[in-house]
């Protein structure tokens, strides 16, 4: 990875939450980065080929990122009103997705799957909705 590259990763990893690119390149930008809004978006995409982080459509259709976690292939599990992600196995999705592609004869068969619900910080909070 270039230094640029580098500086993406790092934002990432320090947020902590879904971004999208061009929330990442205002962050960078204002943090003093001399980085592209162009280079932002090859660097994500190099790391989500990777596996280095999760991509995921948001409401509005746009890609946000954020660092993963984990290594191994896993689901999200989402708070509607903050935004907080869990990292989830799913070996009962697992097992289903490669049963369905076995059914119909698919091979190389990939999934994602999230799942979305209020964490219990915003539960307790009458405010949150």
């Amino acid at each position: 990875m270039t230094a640029r590259q580098d500086s993406v990763r790092e934002a990432l990893a320090a947020e902590g939450t879904f971004l999208s690119a061009q929330d990442l390149y205002a962050r960078l930008r204002s943090a003093g980065h001399r980085i592209g809004l162009t280079t932002v978006y090859r660097a994500l995409a190099v790391m989500a080929e990777d596996g280095a982080i999760d991509v995921r459509s948001a409401a509005d259709g746009q890609h946000v990122y954020r660092a993963c976690g984990s290594a191994e292939h896993h689901h999200h599990l989402l708070c509607r009103s903050c935004g907080k992600t869990v990292e989830v196995a799913g070996p009962a999705v697992e097992r289903w997705a490669e049963a369905i592609g076995r059914e119909h004869n698919f091979t190389d068969v990939t999934h994602t799957v999230e799942v979305s619900g209020t964490c219990p910080d915003c539960a307790a909070d009458p405010t949150s909705s």
